[in-house]
């Protein structure tokens, strides 16, 4: 059972021991914005148990608007991937700007005010201010420059965050990019900002260096909302990103699941894959019975807690190819030794994920 999911998976000169990666989650437990000794250690521990590859919590790019939570993590992460490296893993930071989300009174200047494509927080809420043609350089540049510095520091590859209703996912959505300039237009237009920003980081760092991107249908401000309602609209979206020189997708969905278009099973990793014949990493309530599991699904739960028939279906579509790695998040965060766990097939003894994990950093 589970020998794709415990297969080695390459990406150029990225190289890991499992299909496993550890999922992106703010922790806010980095006060002056630099990881100390228990950040260190709670990637160490996960690297330690077999995660094949960490993506690292948000890490705000070098803009003065980039941040929009309070003690996350900005600079000092030579000492994490220091440890995670001594361990046998790879890791790699997620680059984050908030855009509109930002409100005032956040660190680490509270004066500043959100910036994004239009000015806006969600479809008609107005937060911060309009991007110039000079602020959008200048966001283009602290990615490009933070990719760079991720290099330097030895990091595995770096993680682009264009999901969720963050600034690369606010040129993305219609709704909350207005522009009338470049910047905006249809959606394949409306990738410009991010492709600029791949282009750059490829000339900078090489064509060995992985650059992931992180995307999604669904927005903090819309749970419902669909960037693409079609394949053909999907392909759209995503030829100008992967001709910019994206090398793997990371495709979040909130149930990863579900079919995105009626007509197929593929979910967004699978069409994602499909469509580009780039590595996916599907993301979505991997291992978990409860929280957005719905009561149709949650039938299949095993009295251990842990929904062992999500497994079953995750190893036949890596076999399928369908996708090429799994993203777990909340159960990682709860279970250090969740890998080994699953290796094994040790259902029981997995802790099922509990809110009060997020009190503590461990």
């Amino acid at each position: 059972m589970n020998q794709a999911i415990f297969s080695p998976f390459e990406l150029g000169n990225l190289k890991l021991k499992n299909r496993i990666v550890m999922a992106p989650m703010t922790r806010s437990f980095s006060p002056g914005h630099v990881p100390n000794d228990k950040n260190i250690e709670y990637y160490r521990r996960r690297a330690a148990n077999d995660v094949g590859l960490i993506i690292t919590e948000g890490t705000c790019v070098g803009h003065k608007a980039a941040n929009g939570y309070p003690n996350v993590p900005l600079v000092g992460w030579q000492k994490v991937v220091d440890a995670v490296h001594e361990e046998g893993g790879k890791i790699m930071p997620q680059l984050w700007h908030v855009g509109g989300v930002r409100k005032d009174c956040l660190q680490p200047d509270e004066s500043v005010p959100a910036y994004s494509p239009s000015g806006l927080l969600s479809p008609n809420k107005p937060n911060g201010v309009t991007m110039s043609l000079q602020d959008i350089e200048a966001v283009q540049k602290a990615f490009v420059d933070a990719a760079v510095d991720a290099q330097k520091l030895g990091f595995d590859g770096v993680e682009l965050h264009g999901a969720h209703g963050y600034l690369l996912d606010q040129f993305f959505w219609h709704k909350t990019n207005l522009r009338e300039d470049q910047y905006g237009g249809d959606l394949a237009e409306r990738t410009r900002f991010a492709v600029e920003i791949i282009e750059q980081i490829k000339a900078k760092t090489g064509q060995d260096f992985p650059v992931v991107l992180r995307y999604s249908q669904w927005k903090l401000q819309n749970y419902q909302l669909k960037l693409a309602d079609t394949p053909e609209q999907l392909a759209q979206f995503l030829k100008p990103l992967t001709d910019a020189g994206v090398d793997m997708f990371h495709c979040s969905t909130r149930r990863f699941w579900e079919p995105e278009f009626s007509g197929s099973e593929l979910n967004l990793a699978g069409w994602t894959k499909k469509l580009t014949g780039k590595p996916t990493i599907t993301v979505g309530s991997v291992g978990l019975d409860g929280g957005f599991v719905d009561e149709e699904k949650r039938g299949m739960a095993a009295k251990s807690g842990v929904a062992t028939e999500q497994f079953e279906q995750i190893e036949a579509s890596l076999q399928a190819g369908e996708y090429d790695l799994v993203a777990v998040g909340r159960c990682l965060l709860q279970d250090p030794e969740w890998v080994h766990k699953l290796r094994a097939s040790q259902f029981g003894q997995m802790q099922a994920y509990s809110a009060e994990s997020l009190k503590s950093l461990y």
